[in-house]
């Protein structure tokens, strides 16, 4: 029985490092290398596009905050964006057609 135990543990031990063994050869070859630089700067560019949106909402809400504070000070509302305005700001993306409607309005004057 004990033979049996101790042989059951062999076969076990060698598997799992055959198994580890073919996964680091994988790894090592041009191909895994190139999957692990892909993953890598997968995670690189949602950490910063992570980072970007956290830095544009303490942006937003330090803006809040001090308009707060001018209208408390002076006693004048503080000039707001517009909503469209504050949409684009916060999305970080300006629409396309605002610069078109603009330009319409001055070839009509």
């Amino acid at each position: 029985m004990r033979r049996l135990f101790w042989l059951g543990i062999g076969v076990a031990t060698g598997v799992a490092l055959t198994r580890k063994a073919g996964q680091a050869a994988r790894q090592a070859t041009p191909a895994g290398l190139a999957s692990n630089v892909g993953d890598a700067v997968s995670e690189l560019a949602s950490a910063i596009g992570a980072f970007g949106a956290d830095v544009r909402a303490g942006m937003s809400e330090r803006e809040t905050e001090l308009n707060d504070i001018v209208e408390q000070r002076s006693g004048l509302p503080a000039r707001r964006a517009t909503t469209r305005q504050a949409a684009v700001e916060r999305s970080g993306r300006h629409s396309a057609s605002q610069p078109r409607a603009r330009r319409a309005r001055r070839a009509e004057s």
